[in-house]
């Protein structure tokens, strides 16, 4: 019985000649990271070295726009605004933003990160 490709059998024979690098012989087929040329190992350090990814994100800063530190006034005005309605419309976003000096997303962002806090002290009390 002749051993099809992909079978543990053919695998292992492909992986134990010089790489996997030869050309396969007349009517042999290869799986295709061995037609691709680029080990499965490549893909997974291109993925680790893209943005957000690695070093950056297990503590140091990210590239792009700076953590955004909010003054005493502006977190009494956005918990004021919480403690009303977790879910902030159109209208209230644009009048906090420009009574806050903040940016709209500014302010949609810390809504969604404050409806998480408030996510996880409500679990936390169960």
């Amino acid at each position: 019985m002749e051993k099809g490709p992909f079978s543990v059998e053919w695998l292992a024979q492909s992986s134990r000649s010089t790489g996997g690098r030869e050309s396969p012989a007349v009517g042999e087929s290869r799986p295709p990271s061995v037609l691709a040329g680029a080990p499965r190992d490549r893909e997974a350090a291109d993925r680790s070295s893209s943005p957000g990814h690695g070093a950056e994100a297990a503590g140091g800063a990210a590239p792009g726009r700076p953590r955004t530190k909010f003054s005493a006034a502006q977190l009494q005005e956005l918990e004021r605004s919480f403690r009303e309605q977790r879910y902030i419309g159109a209208g209230e976003k644009r009048r906090l933003a420009a009574a806050l000096n903040l940016s709209q997303g500014q302010i949609k962002t810390w809504f969604q990160n404050r409806r998480m806090k408030f996510k996880r002290q409500t679990q936390d009390a169960r």
